[in-house]
């Protein structure tokens, strides 16, 4: 199985284009290399066959830099073959604009999802004409992709709707992670971007995997808050748990022996970001990385 982790931000990127916040001056002063782009996967267990776990609005730019999703040398092809969505939101969801012109995709989602990108986000009429979906609603068992190969499993985590769909009354869950499995080799992973919970589902699909990317988004509760002078909510009822704190994913990851562990999806508030900050340092000596934009993990 290999994974390349194409984004690390939450939404806006790292700088956000219209903040000058310590985290975003820091980033622009460093320049291109301590940038990130907004959060996306791609995975794969065969050679020309690649699924995304969400389509960020930073698309085009993460396909261009990772060589093995370019097209063979003189077609028009591309090895892509799918995009799961984690949810509804626009950063999870807005780089499929980009994609409609390629050839024909297969796109799961929650069905709670699937209805709110024919209501109040209605994606799929937008994509419609141009012939390049083929949506699928994911539900509890597993989807067997690749030949097979690849089987997929959908872990709910909460019903966090996007502000979009804030008067939706469809039944969640909005918000899933994935467990991806390689059925040739026994090797596996989970991806889980958006935690505004840790439900007990979440646990069991931990079982046996080499590999977990995992929401950390904030380092502390009030990280918002204190950015913004008092006026920010708190992590928890933005839908992401923190990384600090004695309830934090932090505590929960440090006993995992045998998993490497990965938070993407990083605020520009959050200092887990700058490699010089002392959260960054306090993840010394664990099973915990901040990987950068295009880290590969292959094993």
């Amino acid at each position: 199985m290999k994974l390349r982790i194409l984004g690390t931000a939450a939404g806006g990127g790292l700088p956000q284009w219209n903040c000058a916040c310590p985290g975003c001056s820091r980033a622009r002063a460093a320049g291109p290399r301590a940038w990130r782009t907004q959060e996306c996967l791609a995975v794969s267990v065969s050679p020309d066959a690649w699924y995304l776990v969400n389509a960020s609005p930073d698309i085009r730019a993460q396909i261009l830099a990772a060589p093995g999703l370019a097209p063979p040398d003189g077609t028009r092809h591309t090895p892509l073959r799918g995009v799961l969505l984690t949810d509804g939101e626009l950063d999870h969801t807005a780089g499929l604009l980009a994609l409609r012109e390629g050839a024909a995709l297969d796109l799961y989602a929650p069905p709670a999802v699937l209805a709110a990108l024919d209501g109040p986000f209605p994606l799929r009429t937008l994509l419609a004409p141009y012939g390049s979906a083929r949506w699928h609603a994911v539900g509890s068992g597993p989807l067997l992709l690749d030949g097979g190969r690849l089987r997929v499993t959908a872990v709910p985590i909460s019903d966090k709707r996007p502000r979009y769909a804030s008067g939706s009354g469809a039944p969640g869950p909005w918000v899933v992670a994935y467990r991806f499995d390689d059925t040739a080799t026994g090797t596996a992973a989970v991806y889980a971007p958006s935690l505004a919970r840790w439900p007990d589902a979440l646990d069991d699909a931990l079982a046996g995997v080499g590999c977990l990317i995992l929401d950390g988004t904030f380092w502390s509760e009030d990280e918002m808050a204190r950015a913004t002078g008092g006026r920010g909510s708190g992590a928890r009822a933005m839908g992401h748990l923190p990384v600090d704190g004695p309830d934090g994913t932090l505590v929960r990851l440090l006993g995992r022996d045998g998993i490497r562990c990965f938070y993407t999806h990083l605020n520009n508030t959050n200092p887990l970001a700058d490699r010089a900050s002392p959260e960054r340092g306090a993840l010394a000596g664990t099973p915990v990385e901040v990987p950068s934009d295009g880290t590969e993990i292959e094993w």
